[in-house]
């Protein structure tokens, strides 16, 4: 047996569905990683090795030209727009769908930790790829072995 608090009119209480509709928060999109206007952003890895930041960006069914990438001011930015339009006509009906993709996404890139020249980007299998080369004087170094006199 399930008990069920009434309110003061003898009302039952309404769930809060409908106190979350009205606020726009039905969906939690953050939760399903949705950007704050409902479009997907795509996942990122970032790695680290000895000699380089690796970045990827997973992508698919874009192609290498619909990418811009940016370095200035200290922040590399990966973005994309994508637009698609498609009619067919069929005995007096026209049927016209459009799409449009887009996202952006910023890093802070120190110019004293990488060489901003050589920054490398591909795209291959849904994947963009970048690489950004360490300075020589942020690389690790080897263990100096020091002679005792």
């Amino acid at each position: 047996m399930t008990l069920a608090k009434l309110s003061n009119n003898w009302i039952p209480s309404v769930p809060s569905f409908f106190d979350r509709f009205f606020d726009g928060e039905l969906i939690d999109w953050n939760r399903n990683n949705y950007s704050s206007t409902a479009t997907t952003l795509p996942a990122v890895n970032v790695k680290e090795n000895k000699n380089d930041f690796l970045i990827e960006v997973a992508a698919p069914g874009l192609t290498k030209d619909d990418f811009k990438v940016n370095y200035e001011n200290g922040r590399l930015t990966i973005s994309s727009e994508k637009n698609n339009e498609k009619e067919e006509t069929d005995d007096n009906i026209t049927r016209r769908e459009f799409s449009y993709q887009s996202f952006q996404r910023s890093f802070t890139v120190s110019e004293n930790v990488i060489e901003i020249d050589k920054i490398a980007a591909n795209y291959e299998n849904g994947i963009l790829h970048l690489r950004l080369p360490k300075r020589e004087e942020i690389k690790p170094k080897p263990a100096k072995q020091i002679e005792i006199k």
